[in-house]
């Protein structure tokens, strides 16, 4: 027996290691990240949502609401393939989770290691403004001090 066909599920499923949330085998629990799984970082988030069709995946996934990896594809250049593999990054960084209904795995967005990263970032920008500002004042005590 090969690795794939190990990871494929039984014999005649039609289960497929693309069609389970990262990675997980077959007869494992959907629903996306384990329970007890380490929460996303901020890092998983940006790596997440550095790629546009992914971006694009997650802005269809908030506007229309949970939706099936085939209904992705048809608004994307990229095949339904494809959109497996960019639901699995962004159900890594807890962006989305998987939920079988029927035979269909729907996705469905989680906003919250959006809002914490957005959150880390707006926290990263006061900082880096608080420094902008003392270099401003610096400058212009300079500038007031030597009016040549």
């Amino acid at each position: 027996m090969t690795a794939h066909q190990r990871d494929a599920g039984p014999a005649g499923s039609g289960a497929n290691e693309a069609d389970r949330p990262h990675g997980a085998k077959a007869g494992a629990r959907p629903g996306g990240r384990a329970p007890g799984a380490e929460p996303p970082t901020a890092e998983q988030v940006l790596i997440a949502l550095a790629d546009p069709i992914r971006r694009r995946i997650l802005g269809t996934l908030a506007a229309e609401g949970p939706g099936t990896a085939t209904r992705l594809a048809a608004d994307l250049p990229v095949s339904r393939q494809a959109v497996i593999k960019h639901l699995v990054m962004l159900d890594r960084a807890g962006l989305v989770s998987v939920q079988r209904h029927g035979r269909e795995m729907r996705y469905r967005i989680h906003p919250q290691p959006l809002d914490e990263t957005a959150a880390w970032l707006a926290g990263l920008a006061a900082q880096w403004e608080q420094r902008l500002t003392a270099i401003r004042s610096i400058a212009e005590a300079a500038a007031r001090a030597d009016p040549s």
